[in-house]
């Protein structure tokens, strides 16, 4: 490899790596609501978002337990919307009319009806649902510094955590 394609590959790795640690910090900064009560499901859901784009993230549910859902962008809270809908669309909750609130209990009713037509209880049954963020234009530390070298102006990393109590 000669120096004019090392140089260029360097700096796009140098620069990706960047882009991967303040993600990471922003993980960090998230789990502080994932208490100990609540064990997290091993993903971090992430999203790079500019002006009014809409991230998606489909999970699955089951009854009875109850889940956190903790949303990040950047170094303060209350700067990501986060709705979670059932399968038909229908808003199960949004952070939105409660100021915006970092994180949330959502509690997944035993008699919710699954995929399979019957009801979901503890570990017996499931219900898709979909996990939707989006930056609050309202607040301006809705994320980190702009991403220009990567992404282009004004893109912000958003970081979304699930956890359950495990009930």
């Amino acid at each position: 490899m000669n120096l004019r394609t090392f140089l260029p590959a360097l700096a796009i790795a140098a620069l990706s790596g960047s882009a991967f640690g303040q993600c990471d910090t922003i993980a960090s900064v998230c789990e502080k609501h994932i208490t100990q009560a609540y064990i997290p499901d091993g993903q971090f859901y992430r999203a790079l978002l500019s002006g009014e784009e809409m991230a998606e993230f489909n999970l699955t549910l089951f009854g009875g337990t109850t889940y956190r859902v903790a949303a990040c962008s950047g170094f303060t809270d209350r700067n990501l919307i986060f709705s979670v809908l059932d399968r038909d669309r229908n808003v199960l909750f949004t952070n939105k009319e409660f100021s915006n609130e970092p994180y949330w209990d959502l509690v997944v009713a035993e008699h919710h009806r699954g995929d399979h037509g019957g009801p979901v209880g503890p570990r017996q049954g499931w219900a898709p649902a979909v996990l939707f963020c989006s930056l609050d234009s309202r607040s301006s530390a809705s994320g980190l510094d702009p991403v220009e070298p990567l992404n282009g102006p004004h893109v912000k990393r958003a970081v979304l955590i699930f956890g359950t109590t495990g009930s």
